[in-house]
């Protein structure tokens, strides 16, 4: 469970995600689906903020995917470092690729990756792969 701004906050994700839908809404409280992951939105009004104690992970395949999620998720908030961002409304994301876990459990590599990715904003998959 989430403290939600309002239902706008679960109609926005639910636009950018496939698969994704509103399966029922109060004036309190807003369940949803992205991707298959079932949320629960609380409206918990101006008192409660978000932080970036807490974010949400998005794991990408390609290039396109991470161009794609950046785009639409910072429309309205702002890019963070290291593929982290904050939405418009608030919400900590980081737009990550898949093949990060692999290039990072190398020894050989997971230094210079390190160094790479702490020197972007938007993670470039090339990028990391030549690291």
């Amino acid at each position: 469970m989430v403290r939600w701004k309002s239902k706008r906050s679960s109609q926005f994700y639910c636009s950018i995600f496939k698969d994704s839908k509103i399966l029922s809404e109060n004036p309190m409280v807003v369940n949803f689906e992205l991707n298959g992951t079932k949320f629960m939105g609380l409206n918990g009004g101006p008192l409660f903020k978000f932080n970036e104690a807490v974010s949400y992970v998005v794991n990408c395949d390609t290039q396109e995917e991470i161009d794609y999620y950046w785009e639409k998720l910072t429309d309205g908030g702002r890019e963070s470092m290291c593929g982290w961002l904050v939405d418009k409304f608030g919400l900590s994301w980081q737009i990550v690729p898949s093949i990060l876990g692999e290039l990072m459990s190398d020894p050989q590599r997971a230094g210079r990756v390190t160094k790479a990715f702490m020197e972007m904003k938007k993670l470039d998959i090339e990028t990391l792969r030549k690291a």
